[in-house]
């Protein structure tokens, strides 16, 4: 599989300084399964533009629109679940049985729940009984940059990304690199339910390159890290 490009404003892309490529290994059969592109600088702040420009008006929707909008990513989600599975099991080694009942069936199970969530939630909400006609306002932070790892790819990302969505902030996913092809797959799945351009944007690299470029960007409002100490420590510092 030849998976170089990255997914930038509705559109993938190719990576603006082309030639650094990562093999994906199989773990289970210790062969190289696809080989993507290991971005850099330039291509997350090609995607913080387009995530920033998104956010004017993807953070004005309403619950109406962005519970549709969730509600036709977990259709597709669940149509092409059994493609999610064997993704997930090629590129982290997983059982097929695990990787469809415990892997891919958690993705769409978060999405499920924060779709529960969005229906009951008021971003409006009184102050206190002692203080008629004061309200306390929740706002989407802005653009998320998302680091998720390896080993439970599609969980990480759904409790990340579906979260950030149903708030009504725009993101930048950057999944492991060992493991990127599902993220890659769930890009495909926010194109074909008809986000708007530039709401979900992923760019694949290693977390030298784009993950410590993402926690220090200016224009990322939050981040969101899963991984080890030793990186939290890092993403931390750096954010």
């Amino acid at each position: 599989m030849n998976q170089q490009q990255f997914y930038i404003n509705n559109k993938w892309v190719d990576p603006i300084t082309p030639g650094n490529t990562l093999g994906v290994i199989n773990p289970a059969s210790e062969k190289e399964i696809a080989r993507i592109s290991i971005g850099a600088g330039a291509d997350l702040d090609a995607a913080v533009i387009a995530a920033r420009c998104a956010f004017e008006s993807w953070s004005q929707t309403g619950k109406a629109e962005r519970l549709t909008l969730l509600g036709r990513l977990v259709e597709v989600y669940e149509s092409r679940r059994e493609e999610m599975a064997q993704t997930i099991s090629s590129e982290m080694g997983s059982p097929i049985l695990m990787a469809d009942r415990a892997q891919a069936g958690s993705g769409a199970s978060h999405l499920r729940a924060f779709i529960a969530a969005l229906e009951s939630y008021e971003f409006v909400q009184p102050f206190s009984a002692e203080s008629p006609g004061t309200s306390i306002i929740h706002e989407p932070i802005g653009v998320c940059g998302l680091i998720t790892p390896w080993n439970w790819p599609m969980n990480q990302v759904a409790l990340k990304v579906g979260a950030a969505l149903a708030a009504g902030c725009t993101v930048i996913l950057k999944p492991s690199e060992i493991a990127p092809l599902s993220s890659m797959l769930f890009a495909e799945f926010i194109h074909e339910a008809g986000f708007p351009a530039g709401v979900f944007n992923l760019v694949n690299g290693d977390g030298v390159g784009v993950g410590s470029a993402m926690s220090a960007h200016p224009d990322i409002d939050m981040i969101s890290f899963t991984g080890s100490t030793r990186a939290g420590i890092a993403v931390s510092k750096a954010a």
